[in-house]
């Protein structure tokens, strides 16, 4: 299983952020925008844009059985290791699952609609059309693991806390709260800065709700091992520091039968193995040692499932599609370092991967190439830009490349007859422009002589093909390119500080871009340490693009905004783009069960699987 899939351990709908430009009706009202909007009634959700698919009193999401039996164990491999049970910091490596299992949240996500937030910890929520406040009324029900009340005491702790000590993005988001009010004994309303986008009522939908009593006495900023108090489906049952965390399935847990979770969370234990190599997990998983796997690799798929035990039926294999974009996986340039910080090296050297020859040889041409974070998605940009998406650019003419503002970005290919010779002979060319040449097979700067090499940081073994495929080709123009694969820790530590020339990585995106964007490209983003901007994008026009996103108020708003946008980062050459699949491959052991004929637009969503008896 790859790195970027333990992000998917609650629901293999690709997650990074889901933070969400949105705009909503509120029972049917608009809000004036007087002081205190008194005509908002509260609400069981929030939409993106327009209804929430489930109107109020619905029972269950349809990808979800209601009379779904509970029992038996759902078993999972992660690569890499742990050694803490906090999500919440950037200290430590957290356990896969403990923020998805273990903790509540206010609102829950349905995940065959672009973007709704429906009842959980608050049952019911306000929000008028001028959107500078959000008020969440919590569910007298709500109960942490011990038994406590989860109160508006402990709402206002975690945002204070968080926006102190917690990850970059919750400083950031919890930061645009200006104001925290307590409506009655279980209303809590948030009064936003200036600053806050449009989103940010639903970001806060998101957030996690922790113990105000417990974590006096266990401090939040502390990157450990102590098993926290949570409130959610699951609670800790068993830690194997590196190795192994077990959870167990809360019988008596209070959200149970709320219309958003009814029919999920199944199993009555959940089981995430480590493993320090792919290889090693898939020979684990052939003997049965755990039994689901979402294969993200489609060369795998082709080689790998053909044993005794899928022969003879004792392991089911699935195809299974879904509607979510590609988001961008490939080779990352650090541009905060040279020559990287030089776009015509960047163009060069992406003239000089060979996808076509790699798909087809390493990959069992079972992949689709990546041309942008939306591919696979009504927000992929098409053509040249007009109308709105023209107007958006136009400001930033000749501070932007020509190719912005013509067809939408394609990679090089090598697909035609003599394919390569000719993108290696644009290579050489962008290089000399860019004062690099030949001198006895080496590519040096001219004025330097200094030779151009540069080092690939890897996280696994599984990326060493397609990285030595490339590292041959780039041979050709006289890049010397080396590899390191290095753990999962150091891995993560390097990335914290940027301290890498090259890496391949991955950004998961949603059909609904917001926040999470200024946290991927934002300029701000690019000088802090931790964020996921690797590359150290800082584009004015990347800036006022993401702030466009971020306040969209409809659909229609937003599409040309996220074409643009894509527009912009794929002809700045940040990143190589790799492969993606448009399809789930999913094998399992016994008699797991879904709910039949229905395909969630966001795919395999497997809180919502069972064991049958």
């Amino acid at each position: 299983m790859m790195d970027s899939q333990i992000d998917t351990i609650r629901t293999f709908a690709i997650r990074a952020i889901f933070l969400i430009a949105a705009a909503v009706v509120v029972g049917g009202q608009t809000d004036s925008g007087g002081p205190e909007a008194s005509d908002v009634l509260p609400v069981h959700a929030l939409a993106m844009h327009g209804t929430p698919l489930y109107d109020d009193g619905f029972v269950h999401f349809a990808y979800a059985n209601p009379d779904a039996p509970k029992g038996g164990e759902l078993s999972m491999a992660v690569l890499g290791s742990f050694d803490s049970l906090n999500p919440f910091v950037v200290a430590g490596r957290a356990a896969a699952g403990v923020r998805e299992y273990h903790f509540p949240s206010l609102m829950a996500r349905s995940w065959d609609e672009p973007f709704s937030l429906y009842g959980y910890v608050a049952e019911r929520v306000e929000l008028p059309s001028h959107r500078r406040w959000v008020t969440f009324y919590l569910n007298p029900q709500a109960r942490f693991h011990d038994g406590t009340p989860i109160t508006v005491d402990d709402v206002v702790f975690t945002i204070e806390t968080l926006r102190e000590v917690g990850l970059p993005r919750f400083r950031r988001n919890y930061g645009l709260i200006e104001r925290v009010e307590r409506i009655g004994e279980r209303g809590i309303r948030f009064r936003l800065s200036e600053d806050a986008e449009r989103e940010t009522p639903m970001v806060l939908g998101l957030m996690p709700v922790l113990s105000r009593r417990y974590h006096a006495e266990h401090p939040l900023d502390r990157a450990d091992l102590s098993v926290p108090l949570g409130g959610g489906p699951y609670r800790i049952a068993l830690v194997e520091p590196g190795r192994r965390i077990v959870y167990e399935r809360v019988e008596d847990w209070w959200a149970a039968d709320l219309p958003a979770l009814r029919g999920q969370f199944n199993f009555d234990r959940i089981r995430v193995d480590y493993y320090r190599d792919d290889d090693i997990a898939i020979e684990a998983f052939r003997t049965g040692a755990y039994n689901f796997r979402r294969e993200a690799q489609a060369e795998r798929w082709a080689t790998d499932y053909d044993f005794p035990a899928a022969a003879a039926g004792e392991v089911t294999l699935l195809t299974l599609p879904h509607s979510r974009p590609s988001g961008l996986r490939g080779f990352v340039f650090n541009t905060r370092r040279a020559p990287f910080d030089d776009q015509r090296v960047r163009q060069a050297l992406a003239y000089a991967f060979d996808f076509e020859w790699a798909n087809t040889h390493l990959l069992q041409g079972q992949y689709r190439r990546i041309q942008g974070m939306f591919t696979n998605s009504p927000l992929a940009p098409h053509g040249v830009p007009d109308g709105v998406e023209l107007e958006l650019l136009t400001p930033f003419r000749g501070a932007l490349p020509d190719q912005v503002f013509g067809p939408a970005y394609r990679a090089p290919s090598t697909a035609a007859p003599g394919g390569l010779r000719r993108n290696l002979r644009t290579a050489r060319q962008l290089l000399q422009q860019a004062g690099w040449r030949v001198r006895d097979g080496v590519l040096v700067n001219d004025e330097t002589g200094v030779p151009l090499t540069f080092e690939i940081v890897l996280r696994q073994a599984s990326e060493e093909r397609m990285a030595l495929a490339y590292a041959d080709t780039l041979a050709r123009l006289g890049v010397q390119a080396s590899i390191r694969t290095v753990d999962s820790a150091q891995y993560a530590e390097r990335m914290h500080r940027y301290d890498f020339d090259m890496t391949v990585d991955f950004w998961n995106v949603t059909l609904s871009p917001g926040a999470e964007q200024d946290y991927y490209w934002g300029s701000r983003s690019a000088g802090i340490e931790g964020t996921r901007n690797l590359p150290g994008v800082r584009e004015p026009a990347v800036d006022a693009l993401v702030d466009r996103l971020e306040n969209a108020e409809t659909y229609t708003d937003l599409t040309p905004a996220a074409h643009a946008l894509d527009r912009v980062l794929m002809w700045r050459y940040y990143v190589v783009p790799l492969q993606f699949l448009d399809r789930d491959y999913v094998a399992f052991w016994g008699d797991l069960r879904r709910v039949d004929g229905v395909d969630p637009l966001y795919g395999t969503v497997i809180e919502a699987w069972w064991q049958a008896p």
